[in-house]
């Protein structure tokens, strides 16, 4: 029997140097998707999945990170006074209990692999998830739930997949395929951002995986990778042999909110999915469009 997922990775040290000037003073991963920050929806993706420790790799200039995880008192009291009760829930129901979310330091910028290697102490010798918050997957069963529960078929090694076009492989962890089931794709290798010419095949990893404690020993080696960055994906690619490796092609559509494109996408979609907001974003999408054809 496969043991029990129960603690998750968020690498958020990130500088998001792709959203200057906004993230010169907030995190990238407290931009928000209507009206929640991208860090939330990864907690509470953790949390529909069975989650029960959420460790969060930061780095400096992330305090607020750590403000959305505790209670803002005055707050809490002032729409307690004006009877928003609405907003009170909004701001407390999600939160983790005392004790569940921890946080670490990658002091310096040397990969996804490398933050992950930070929170090696917190994690010991069980297997973990890791969820990149930048990447944004809007679904009926949350992505990592269903990375979870396939887990349990599988063990070893898990990663969420999908398709992308051969000519942006070189953005992406790439599978190489051994026996491709549909759903499940069984890995004989990976390759972190190849060249198009040299990519094995057009099945990229997401930002969404369940490791076995193996790959921080891999990790713990500090080889560098592509970018001159320790990179998670090779740190997989060294235990494929003796640990079992899988991709899932998840159901759901994925956002890269680290895009400007792909941010803007995600708040659309997330919006239109609100009951509350549907038909006005319509119609602002409508007007707008209108608009620019004049």
């Amino acid at each position: 029997m496969n043991k029990p997922v129960r603690k998750a990775v968020f690498p958020v040290a990130g500088l998001g140097t792709r959203f200057l000037p906004a993230t010169k003073a907030i995190p990238k991963e407290m931009l928000p998707i209507v009206d929640k920050p991208l860090i939330q929806y990864a907690v509470e993706e953790a949390q529909a999945a069975g989650i029960e420790e959420f460790i969060l790799v930061t780095g400096r200039g992330k305090a607020t990170i750590a403000d959305h995880f505790d209670r803002a008192y005055e707050l809490a009291e002032v729409l307690k006074a004006r009877g928003k009760t609405a907003e009170l829930e909004a701001i407390e129901s999600w939160m983790p209990a005392p004790g569940q979310v921890n946080f670490t330091r990658q002091r310096e910028a040397l990969g996804l692999g490398h933050a992950v290697w930070c929170a090696r102490n917190m994690i010991g010798d069980e297997p973990f998830a890791v969820i990149l918050p930048d990447d944004l997957v809007l679904a009926e069963t949350p992505c990592l739930k269903q990375l979870i529960d396939a887990y349990g078929e599988t063990g070893g090694n898990l990663a969420a997949v999908m398709e992308v076009p051969r000519d942006q492989t070189y953005r992406y962890g790439i599978l190489d395929i051994e026996k491709d089931e549909g759903r499940l794709v069984s890995v004989r290798g990976l390759v972190e951002k190849p060249d198009p010419k040299d990519a094995p095949s057009t099945l990229s990893i997401i930002g969404r995986y369940v490791l076995q404690p193996k790959v921080l020993a891999e990790l713990g080696k500090h080889r560098s990778g592509a970018g001159g960055e320790i990179q998670l994906t090779d740190a997989m690619a060294a235990t494929i042999g003796s640990v079992p490796f899988h991709g899932l092609r998840f159901e759901g559509r994925r956002f890269d909110c680290g895009d400007k494109i792909g941010f803007l996408e995600a708040n659309i979609a997330f919006a239109l999915k609100r009951p509350d907001m549907a038909d006005t974003v319509l119609r602002a999408i409508g007007d707008l469009i209108g608009e620019n054809k004049t």
